[in-house]
């Protein structure tokens, strides 16, 4: 049995995008991959991220917003940075671990957009929505998908 790709996905409060990253790197590629994610800060789990994310058939409500000095003593392979603030203050991984950019919106900013445009719970959730489903296809993509974006 071949050892486990350990992947860290970084932005910077860890409270959605790269909380959906680790639930469905877990889900999806458990068997071949050691999913973590963390943030630059703490921000709390984002309770939107979680129910878009039961609705794709993805708990992920047990996880907790982690901060990414827990990750300092894990031999991790990649660092993915999922947002562009995460990816400009990412801090310095030892040798072997490739740091790798695969930004995508931020769906609570886009939600509070849509909110003060007037914009229904519903069609704020629909942010939450796309950005879940561009990080799915993402992680179908592992581990080639990595190589693509170095």
């Amino acid at each position: 049995m071949s050892k486990k790709l350990k992947i860290l996905f970084l932005c910077t409060g860890n409270s959605c995008r790269s909380q959906m990253a680790e639930g469905w790197t877990r889900h999806l590629q458990g068997d071949r991959i050691e999913a973590y994610s963390a943030g630059i800060e703490t921000h709390g789990l984002n309770p939107n991220a979680v129910k878009v994310m039961a609705e794709a058939g993805v708990d992920i409500s047990g996880h907790r917003s982690q901060h990414i000095d827990e990750f300092r003593d894990v031999a991790l392979d990649y660092v993915v940075t999922v947002c562009g603030h995460a990816h400009e203050t990412c801090p310095y991984f030892p040798a072997g671990c490739k740091v790798v950019h695969v930004g995508f919106q931020d769906p609570p900013r886009m939600a509070r957009e849509l909110a003060e445009q007037g914009a229904t719970e519903e069609a704020q959730l629909e942010c939450y929505r796309t950005v879940r489903d561009e990080i799915r296809r993402f992680v179908e993509s592992l581990p080639a998908g990595l190589e693509a974006n170095i």
